[in-house]
């Protein structure tokens, strides 16, 4: 687009906007040169269609008025028509544009000619414009001010504010006199948008007659930017067979011009793919989106492609300013492609008898990309692989399957294996299923070798039956293994490995055994009726192998039973009997039902002391009928099975004094017979648990008395609130005395010392008992005198009181005492006779 000079100024009546347009213009116009912009929404809101009625103007949706051929004007106005129509309402209105070239600006002051006549008053804002990036003349008219007041006054007219006084400076500047506004060089809109000046009228004295007039000067913009990509090159990825108008990627462009104008609007458009053939894909025009124009996007045809794409201005007209830029589109792959075996039938073989060996190793092809889950294979066995003698894996390095035996062939059961295997991707197949076969197969056909082997023992365990009881040199089958080329036992030798017990012997030809010594069907090496011996067969090279036999002891009747636990409980005091229970090491045919009886022949008192009686098949009770003393008792009891073969178990039955039988428990002294009493654990803790309490009781009277010393020695107003001891007989016995935190005296009768001291025998004079209190646990009785007699109680600690503070009479006591005992006696006093 060439740049010239153009000014230009929109002037529209405000009494009707759909009337005139003034654009001031240059007298010489290019092609497709921006003229100005009319405001057709004012216009008519519903307007769907513009038309000029002049061809060599061009008017744009926002009303940008552009040249579509090179102007000349030749006059001083030119004018056409813009006409706007309404389809659906069948409405029209037209604008009528009138293009004036600036010849001369007045500069008289106070001239009557004007450029815009105007029906109000004049200082006020009028709209003004100029196009960014002019080239002049400079300085260049942009409009005239002026005051009603110059007609009445000498005015002089300025301005201030940014492009005046402040940056950018002297941009534009004001006649003093005239009131012509000026420009003084370009103007970049994308730098400056607006200015807003501020101006002023005043008189030369500095009379202000107008208020300061707010001018505003917008920046027309000029399509000068081209759109540009936020990226150089796009890159964008899509699946391969894709539906129709599936998304691929969305590009975006800016362009620095005014918004929401044609300059900015935007139109994007693919001009180019490689490769050409097909076209494949669409762009949005408006937001820019890529999408795919058809389904046939195959990865393995085409892997990327090439998209050249454009961004153009002024809603993508032929006259609008663009960029390109490039869009790689890479084909994402899929599984649409099934891996397939090379060849469809395989043939190998492997010897009989070995195991965790390669076989065969089989290949696939697959088209889809290597080295991901749509390419990487994974092989099975549909069939022939019932005994689970092969399994076949992948090689991750070359994708191949490998097929292996994991259990050994015989060549003598099967010579031939033909199995039948498959292949499928990791990733599940995209496609229909029933457009194909989802699954490539293939047949293997696996011959095993035969093997010189050695002797099999098959089965490995092997039984024969014999009765416990036969005698020595009894001859048997024994174990028999065989050669699996011929099915036959001859050149074969048998070896005894193990045998526990040292039973039998086997025949080294035939393998058939001797029994060498009796067989006990109730020993301990034989379980459940069986006793097993292991064999070793060899042929003729060497080779062996080992079996295992069972030899099946038919049960003879040749154990009695017996009674497994020969010591019995009874605790006497809870308790007259105790349960037995018999067991018989033969089987259930020589076993219960039991007989239970006692044995008299060692004790003729037995029967008389002991009485059984029956509970169950295996169980009686065993009862002592006299008042036996404690102590082990030796009972003998018979115990016979169904066929009349006796055992008989001396029991050792123990009499205690218990409640439980961990309790007690008995011994027998080997010396003398007799039963000795042995304390149970139960028992001693009850003792020892005594002990402790009396230790307990001693230490708190001992504490007690220690505190009863600290105590006042005059006799206590609350003395009835003690304890008394009256003793009414002649001459009674021993007295303890102890004393407490308080007054405390205790008769317990001749026994032991007591605790502090003892008191002899109660002091009578003349027919008069006496009575001794001590107060204080520290005091000391020195003497209680009577006939002959004379004690002292000593303190539990040593102290030291005499005993005329501590001593009284008892009529003292009684008369002090008496009427105090009624009212006392439910606080808890304790009278105590002996």
């Amino acid at each position: 687009m060439h740049n010239t000079d153009l000014m230009f100024q929109i002037l529209t009546f405000t009494c009707d906007a759909c009337r005139k347009v003034i654009l001031h213009v240059p007298s010489q116009l290019d092609a497709e040169k921006f003229v100005g912009r009319v405001n057709l929404k004012e216009c008519f809101q519903s307007a769907n269609l513009i038309h000029s009625s002049d061809p060599d103007f061009q008017i744009l949706e926002d009303g940008s008025v552009y040249t579509t051929n090179a102007v000349l004007l030749s006059s001083e106005e030119r004018s056409f028509t813009i006409l706007l129509y309404d389809t659906e309402n069948q409405e029209e209105k037209k604008i009528l544009v009138l293009l004036q070239h600036q010849t001369k600006v007045l500069k008289k002051r106070h001239s009557k000619e004007k450029v815009l006549r105007r029906a109000k008053r004049r200082w006020a804002p009028i709209p003004c414009s100029m196009l960014e990036n002019s080239l002049g003349p400079f300085p260049l008219f942009l409009q005239q001010i002026q005051s009603d007041t110059a007609q009445n006054y000498t005015i002089y007219y300025s301005i201030r504010g940014p492009g005046v006084d402040r940056e950018p400076k002297n941009l534009f500047y004001v006649e003093r006199d005239t009131g012509n506004l000026y420009c003084t060089r370009a103007v970049d809109r994308e730098e400056y948008e607006s200015f807003e000046l501020i101006a002023f009228a005043t008189t030369p004295d500095g009379y202000t007659p107008e208020l300061p007039l707010p001018l505003v000067i917008r920046i027309e913009d000029e399509n000068d930017n081209y759109p540009i990509f936020t990226e150089t090159t796009y890159v964008f990825t899509v699946s391969e067979n894709c539906r129709v108008g599936s998304t691929v990627g969305q590009v975006c462009a800016t362009d620095k011009d005014e918004p929401d104008t044609m300059h900015t609007r935007l139109k994007y458009s693919i001009i180019e793919q490689l490769p050409a053939y097909p076209t494949l894909f669409s762009m949005h025009p408006t937001t820019g989106v890529i999408t795919t124009s058809s389904s046939q996007l195959d990865r393995e045809v085409i892997d990327k492609y090439q998209l050249k794409i454009k961004v153009q201005d002024m809603d993508g007209q032929y006259f609008g300013l663009h960029t390109t830029s490039t869009c790689i589109i890479n084909i994402g792959d899929v599984n649409d492609n099934l891996p397939t075996f090379t060849r469809t039938s395989y043939v190998t073989s492997v010897e009989e008898n070995t195991v965790d060996v390669e076989i065969l190793r089989v290949t696939v092809e697959d088209k889809d990309l290597m080295n991901t889950a749509n390419w990487r294979a994974n092989y099975t066995i549909l069939k022939g692989n019932e005994n689970g003698n092969f399994k076949i894996v992948t090689d991750p390095k070359t994708n191949e399957g490998v097929l292996c035996v994991v259990k050994p062939l015989n060549y003598e059961e099967r010579q031939q294996v033909n199995l039948q295997i498959g292949v499928v991707n990791e990733a599940p197949y995209s496609k229909e299923a029933s457009s194909r076969s989802v699954m490539s197969t293939a047949t293997v056909t696996v011959n095993v070798k035969n093997q010189d082997e050695g002797p099999e023992c098959s089965p490995a365990v092997q039984t024969v039956q014999i009765k416990e009881n036969v005698p020595a040199g009894t001859k048997s089958n024994g174990y028999k293994a065989y050669d699996p080329e011929t099915r036959s036992s001859s050149g074969i030798r048998y070896k005894k490995l193990t045998d526990p017990k040292g039973w039998v012997t086997v025949d080294e030809n035939e393998g058939s055994i001797t029994i060498f010594r009796s067989l006990d069907r109730e020993a301990e090496s034989v379980r459940g009726g069986i006793y097993n011996i292991t064999v070793l067969a060899s042929d003729k090279d060497g080779r062996t192998c080992t079996g295992t036999l069972g030899i099946i002891l038919e049960d003879v009747n040749d154990s009695g039973p017996v009674i497994p636990k020969q010591t019995v409980v009874i605790c006497k005091t809870v308790m007259s009997s105790a349960d037995i229970v018999a067991v018989d090491p033969d089987g259930p045919t020589n076993g219960p039902p039991f007989d239970f009886s006692l044995d008299s022949d060692a004790d003729s008192d037995i029967e008389r002391k002991w009485r059984l009686t029956k509970i169950n098949d295996t169980a009686a009770r065993l009862f002592f009928q006299e008042d036996l003393p404690f102590g082990t008792y030796r009972v003998p009891v018979r115990v016979t099975d169904r066929h009349g073969l006796s055992l008989i178990t001396p029991l050792n039955v123990m009499l205690c004094n218990c409640v439980t039988e961990n309790d007690c428990t008995l011994r027998t002294d080997t010396r003398t017979g007799h039963g000795e009493v042995r304390l149970g654990k139960w028992a001693i803790l009850a003792i020892l648990l005594g002990i402790a309490l009396l230790f307990c009781i001693l230490f708190t009277l001992v504490c007690g008395g220690t505190g009863a010393a600290k105590q006042p020695k005059v006799f206590p107003d609350d003395l009835a609130q003690q304890n008394l001891i009256v003793s009414n007989t002649e001459a009674p016995g021993d007295d303890k005395i102890c004393s407490t935190n308080g007054f405390t005296a205790h008769t317990v009768g001749s026994s032991a010392q007591g605790i502090c001291g003892t008191l002899g025998s109660g002091a009578k004079n003349g027919g008069q008992e006496t009575i001794e209190m001590v107060k204080g646990g520290h005091q000391t009785l020195e003497s209680c005198r009577g006939t002959g007699h004379h004690h002292t109680l000593d303190s539990c600690r040593g102290g030291h009181v005499d005993v005329d503070n501590c001593r009284y009479t008892y009529s003292e006591w009684h008369s002090f005492t008496q009427p105090r005992l009624g009212e006392e006696s439910v606080r808890g006093h304790t009278l105590i006779k002996n």
